[in-house]
């Protein structure tokens, strides 16, 4: 390929899976205004709009965000260079391997050799240098027929994401870091995390995949057969989409393939040392917002000149207009929009998501 921009790796495609509603930062995201159409960060950018720009120098325009139908017109606003092949419309929400697996079996067909790597469109990444440099090694080792993961260095025994196990290192040139996988581990407790930390052998699953297309659908094949043909056959035709797509089991990445796939020593890890997030509730929202100048502890998404604080701390996003003030709490989190208000704290941040599942029990959907 000779249109390739200094830097692009040939034959990589990125894949966007643009989905969920992030409902432990409600009422910022909602199922309408999920947390990938936001700007979570105080950067200027939504957490989508940032995902594209990470990727764009790897890919170049071979790129395809995969999103629901209620939030494909938003995505087409926020990123207006995807083709018109280039933004995939789920019918319906069926977890992340439909979502990877459609893309993989549209992109099999224009290039039987196509690596994508699949990368979620909410999440925070700090370091593009150094992600740019895993993602080139993760291409060199699914080009051998693996499928690769990036797997984050831990700073923390956080109970909150899911964990690999690595194995020895593998020697592939062009990826002196790669090492296998013998296993993926569920979120743990504390004391669990806390091992895995001290032993060296865990690194934090940031649901990262770099494979190839056909590699992808073969595996699907061996462990989810009816998908892997369903998925194939809407590639092949895809006035079928809404007719088979209700027959796909709903269900992620990990479980359908990554799993069984390492059991079977077929996944590999490259270690990745930047910074990293998924953002999935407001005491990780805390982590990755910048402290306020004028008020030490406290970190504010939105409008600081809204925000008054006297001793005390936390995170404060000022949406309605209003003027929000604390006194004296500590740890704090406020979230003030036009129709709602959540005030909680960061210890009870993985709760908020309960807060939602009730309001949609007591009719009030519209809230959420």
């Amino acid at each position: 390929m000779t249109d390739l921009s200094p830097g692009e790796i040939p034959g990589f495609f990125a894949v966007v899976p643009a989905g969920g509603s992030g409902t432990r930062l409600w009422p910022l995201s909602r199922a309408g205004s999920p947390k990938f159409l936001h700007d979570l960060t105080g950067s200027g950018k939504s957490l989508i709009r940032s995902t594209v720009d990470r990727l764009t120098p790897l890919c170049g325009p071979r790129m395809m965000v995969v999103t629901g139908a209620r939030h494909a017109e938003a995505v087409r606003e926020q990123v207006p260079e995807l083709g018109p092949d280039d933004l995939l419309v789920e019918p319906s929400a069926r977890e992340s391997m439909p979502a990877i697996g459609l893309a993989a079996a549209l992109l099999e067909q224009v290039d039987p050799e196509a690596v994508i790597g699949s990368f979620a469109a909410d999440h925070v990444i700090t370091d593009d240098e150094e992600f740019h440099q895993c993602v080139r090694e993760a291409v060199e080792v699914a080009r051998t027929g693996k499928l690769v993961t990036i797997g984050i260095e831990p700073t923390h025994a956080a109970t909150g994401f899911g964990y690999i196990q690595t194995g020895e290192a593998l020697g592939i040139e062009g990826a002196p870091s790669a090492l296998s996988v013998k296993a993926f581990v569920e979120k743990p407790d504390g004391e669990t995390a806390e091992q895995y930390v001290d032993s060296g052998e865990y690194r934090w699953n940031a649901g990262m995949f770099v494979v190839k297309a056909s590699v992808l659908l073969d595996m699907l094949g061996q462990y989810q057969p009816v998908m892997a043909h369903h998925l194939r056959s809407i590639a092949n035709n895809p006035m079928r989409l809404n007719e088979l797509w209700p027959r796909l089991t709903k269900i992620a990445i990990d479980p359908a393939i990554a799993e069984p796939a390492a059991v079977d020593g077929k996944v590999a890890v490259v270690p990745g040392a930047f910074g990293w997030d998924d953002v999935g509730d407001f005491a990780s929202l805390a982590s990755v917002l910048v402290e306020s100048a004028d008020a030490p502890g406290v970190k504010v998404l939105g409008e600081s000149e809204l925000v008054f604080m006297q001793d005390s701390t936390g995170v404060v996003a000022p949406r309605s207009g209003r003027t929000v003030v604390a006194l004296g709490v500590d740890d704090i989190v406020v979230v003030d929009t036009p129709d709602a208000v959540l005030v909680t704290t960061r210890d009870r941040a993985q709760d908020v998501k309960k807060i939602v599942e009730k309001l949609k029990l007591s009719g009030r959907e519209d809230l959420t």
